[in-house]
C-alpha cells in the first residue's frame, strides 16, 4: 500500500508539472479553511436574557464611553447602565481595526474576526465585562461586521477568492448607491467557503466570551440566504438564548430569522415631524410599514440617536431642539411600539456630538442629572407596565400630538406627546372622555375631560 501511495503521489506531481500548453483545465483545489471546531465554553451561559419583546438596548461606543476608551471603562459604569433601565448591553465592534494605508481608523474595518482589539483590552478584559454585566442582569450583544473587511485582514492574502473582484481582477472596495468606501474590501457572498468561515467565527464568540447575541451591521446588503444560514446555525446553540438584531429594515430580515429590524424609517419620521412640521399622524403608518413581515414577537428597534446619526445629524439635544424636545421624541420612540434603544451619552444630556471615528469626544457623565432622571423614570414606568412594553396600540394622533392607547390583558396605558415647541390643546377621543387614570410619571388621579392642555414638548403617560 505504501508503494502504491508513492506512485499515486508521483503521478499527481507529474500531472502538476505537465506542459502549460495543454488545453486541459487545471484541477480545482479548494482553499484551505481554518479550523471551524467549536471552542470550549467560557463561563456559564446566562439565563437572564430577556424575551426579545422585553429588551431595552443600550449601545456602548467604547472609544467615547470612558476616558480610557476600553472594556474596563465600561465595566466600571455597568451599575449606571443598569440603573437607566437597560437589560441588553450592545458593544460596538471589539475586533482589531485595520491599519493599512487605506485605513480611516473605522471600528467597522475588521482586521481579524477572531481576536480582540488591543485598544480595548484583552480577551480576559472582555470576559470580565461580560461576567460583570451578567451579574447585574444585563445580556451582552456584540457588533458583527459581515459585509467587508479591512485591506490588511489576513483573508486578503490567504483567500483573495473570498472577495469581489473587478474586471481587471482587483479586489473591490465597498460601493453602495453611488457611495464608495475605499477603506474596506467587499466580501463575496457567492463563496461558500467564506460563508462557512464567517459563520464559524460568529458562533465562536458565543463560546469564547459567553455573549448573548449579535447586532449585525449593514444587514440589508448581504443575501437573505446567508443570514438564514447564520441564524439557523446560531439557533442550534441550545445552551444560549441569543438575541439577533439586523441593522436593516427589509422585511425579509424577519423571515431570515432575526429577532429585530432597525427602525430607520421611524427615525426618519421623527425628524420629519419635529424638524419639518409633518403631522404626528406620521407615526401611525410606520407602525404598520416597519412591521411588514414580522411574526409573533419579532420587533423593530426604535431610537432617537445612535453612533451613525449622532455624528451626522447631531445629538438629540440639537436635533430635537433641546432636552425637552429630545425627551418628547424618546417617549414616542420607546413607548408607541417596539424596543427602546439608548446610545451612550444621550441619557446624560450630551450637547456635543460624537463624530466618526469616535476618538475626539468623551461622554460627559453627570452634566445633566435632570435628563438622566427623566430617562430612568420613563423606562421604569415602561418596565412596570405590560401595556407600555408590548401592548397593542390604538392610534389617536392629531396634527400636533402623537397619542395612542395600549392594552395588554387588563393593563392599559394612554400616552399623549406634544411634538411642537409651543403649547397645544389636544381633543380627547369621545370614547375616552370621563375615564379615570393614574399619572404614571407624576402620580395622582386624572379624569379626562374633552381636552387636555400640553406645554411645549409636554407629554402625559397615563395608566390603569
Amino acid at each position: 500500500m505504501k508503494n502504491i501511495l508513492v506512485v499515486v503521489l508521483s503521478l499527481g506531481l507529474l500531472a502538476g508539472c505537465k506542459d502549460s500548453s495543454s488545453d486541459a483545465p487545471a484541477p480545482y483545489v479548494p482553499p484551505v479553511i481554518p479550523s471551524t471546531a467549536t471552542p470550549p465554553q467560557y463561563g456559564t451561559p446566562f439565563t437572564g436574557v430577556p424575551n426579545r419583546e422585553d429588551a431595552v438596548i443600550y449601545q456602548v461606543n467604547m472609544r467615547a464611553f470612558s476616558q480610557a476608551g476600553n472594556f474596563a471603562g465600561v465595566t466600571a459604569r455597568l451599575d449606571s447602565i443598569k440603573a437607566i433601565g437597560a437589560n441588553v448591553l450592545y458593544l460596538m465592534p471589539i475586533y482589531p481595526v485595520g491599519t493599512d494605508s487605506k485605513s480611516v481608523n473605522s471600528p467597522y474595518a475588521v482586521k481579524d474576526y477572531r481576536a480582540v482589539g488591543s485598544e480595548f483590552g484583552t480577551l480576559t478584559d472582555l470576559r470580565t465585562l461580560v461576567d460583570a454585566a451578567h451579574a447585574r442582569g444585563l445580556a451582552v450583544m456584540l457588533d458583527w461586521v459581515a459585509n467587508h473587511t479591512s485591506w490588511d485582514n489576513g483573508w486578503i492574502t490567504t483567500h483573495p477568492d473570498w472577495y469581489v473582484h473587478n474586471t481587471a481582477g482587483a479586489i473591490t472596495p465597498v460601493s453602495n448607491n453611488g457611495t464608495t468606501y475605499n477603506d474596506v474590501a467587499q466580501l463575496d457572498f457567492n463563496n461558500a467557503y467564506m460563508r462557512a468561515e464567517m459563520i464559524s467565527a460568529i458562533k465562536s464568540w458565543v463560546f469564547t466570551a459567553n455573549v448573548d447575541g449579535f447586532r449585525c451591521d449593514y444587514a440589508d446588503y448581504q443575501p437573505n440566504d446567508f443570514w438564514k444560514q447564520v441564524t439557523d446555525t446560531l439557533r442550534t446553540v441550545k445552551t444560549h438564548k441569543l438575541l439577533l438584531l439586523a441593522e436593516g429594515n427589509r422585511s425579509a430580515n424577519f423571515t431570515s430569522g432575526f429577532d429585530y429590524n432597525f427602525g430607520f424609517s421611524f427615525y426618519g419620521g421623527l425628524k420629519n415631524v419635529y424638524r419639518s412640521g409633518y403631522s404626528a399622524v406620521t407615526f401611525d403608518a410606520l407602525n404598520t410599514s416597519e412591521y411588514t413581515g414580522a411574526t409573533g414577537t419579532q420587533q423593530v428597534v426604535r431610537y432617537t440617536t445612535n453612533h451613525d446619526v449622532n455624528g451626522s445629524d447631531g445629538t438629540p439635544f440639537s436635533l430635537f431642539y433641546g432636552n425637552a424636545g429630545a425627551m418628547s421624541a424618546f417617549v414616542i420612540a420607546s413607548c408607541y411600539k417596539g424596543v427602546p434603544f439608548v446610545y451612550n451619552g444621550q441619557e446624560a444630556g450630551m450637547t456635543t456630538a460624537i463624530p466618526f471615528p469616535f476618538t475626539s469626544v468623551k461622554v460627559q457623565w453627570g452634566a445633566h442629572p435632570d435628563v438622566t432622571r427623566a430617562y430612568k423614570q420613563l423606562l421604569a414606568v415602561r418596565a412596570a407596565s405590560p401595556a407600555l412594553r408590548s401592548g397593542t396600540p390604538t392610534p389617536y394622533s392629531s396634527t400636533n400630538v402623537c397619542a395612542f392607547t395600549k392594552t395588554s390583558g387588563t393593563d392599559q396605558a394612554f400616552v399623549m406627546v406634544n411634538v411642537r415647541n409651543t403649547a397645544t390643546t389636544y381633543s380627547v377621543p369621545a370614547a375616552l372622555v370621563g375615564t379615570t387614570w393614574t399619572d404614571a410619571l407624576q402620580g395622582g388621579t386624572v379624569v379626562l375631560s374633552a381636552s387636555v392642555s400640553l406645554p411645549a414638548y409636554g407629554y402625559l403617560v397615563l395608566k390603569k
